[in-house]
This record gives C-alpha cells, structure tokens and sequence, in this order.
C-alpha cells in the first residue's frame, strides 16, 4: 500500500523552511516596502492631477534632461535593463507623454522625447517632489535615513556580492 500524505506520527519535517519575514528574504521585504510607496505615491499623483506612473518619474526626469533619447540611453542613465525600460515605454507613449521618431542612422532604433504634455506633468510632479521630501524627512525622524541605508548597502553588495559573503561547504 501507497504511503499516505497526510501527517502521521512516522513522517517527519526533513528541514525547517526560514519564516519569511526571515533576514533570508530581505528582498521581499524592500519590495514590499517598494510596493508600499508606490501605492500612497498614485494617491498623492490622483490629488494633484499628476498621471506619470509612479515608477517611470525617474525615466521621464531623465528623457526631460536629456531632451531626447533611445530606450538604450535611457537604461544606462538609470542603470535600468533595456527591458525594463521598453516596458515602461507604451504607456507613456499611450499617456501621451512622450513621443518618438527614429533614429536617421538606425531605422531599428526609435529616439524618445517628451511631449508639452509630459513636460506639463513633470512641472507637476517637481513641485510634487517638495511635499514628498518633506514626509520623507518626517519618516526618516522616525526610523532612520532609509535612502542613505539601501544606498549602503546596495554598494557594499556591489563591492562585496552575496555569494562572496557566504562561506559555502566545498
């Protein structure tokens, strides 16, 4: 007969898995905490009429610096994948916050740059930024300069990867 699946006295736990709020899932974590302010951030965009997406105001900080620019170019200056930048690329193009044209030397390539609309929005959001550093500043207060930490510790792990801080059995 077939062993059963159930919970019986003979089975036994062959490995206790880590408790997710476990120091193990730490990325989980700062993309929960990611997750979270993305979500309060589009209720203050909503109030102040502001519809750049929460997480393409970076992307379309930098195409307005640039005035034009490839989705290439783009992803190097924000030291984003070319991928993810391209799935960013259809809703503001949708939005009508930025528009294309291609590029005269490579017909493959498309050269982005905002629209009056998307330089509108940006008008917006930078005065947006003002009220954000300040509750920013309020919550660090709080809990300390959470910025200043991922910072650290995003160039400690650059410096230093995690699979050269574990002491693997070889």
């Amino acid at each position: 007969m077939a062993a059963s699946r159930g919970t019986s006295a003979l089975t036994k736990k062959t490995h206790s898995p880590a408790a997710i709020d476990d120091a193990v899932f730490l990325g989980r974590a700062v993309e929960r905490l990611s997750v979270l302010i993305a979500e309060q951030s589009r209720i203050v965009f909503d109030t102040m009429g502001i519809v750049i997406p929460v997480r393409s105001c970076s992307l379309m900080t930098v195409l307005a610096t640039l005035g034009a620019a490839s989705a290439s170019d783009l992803a190097r200056e924000l030291g984003h994948s070319h991928q993810l930048v391209m799935q960013k690329i259809p809703k503001l193009l949708r939005l009508g916050l930025i528009q294309y044209r291609n590029d005269d030397h490579d017909a493959r390539r498309r050269i982005f740059m905002p629209t009056e609309e998307g330089l509108s929005q940006l008008a917006k959001f930078e005065q947006c930024t003002v009220l954000i550093r300040e509750a920013y500043a309020g919550l660090f207060a709080e809990v300390g300069d959470v910025r200043q930490f991922v910072d650290r510790a995003t160039d400690a792990l650059n410096e230093k990867p995690l699979d050269k801080r574990i002491n693997s059995p070889a």
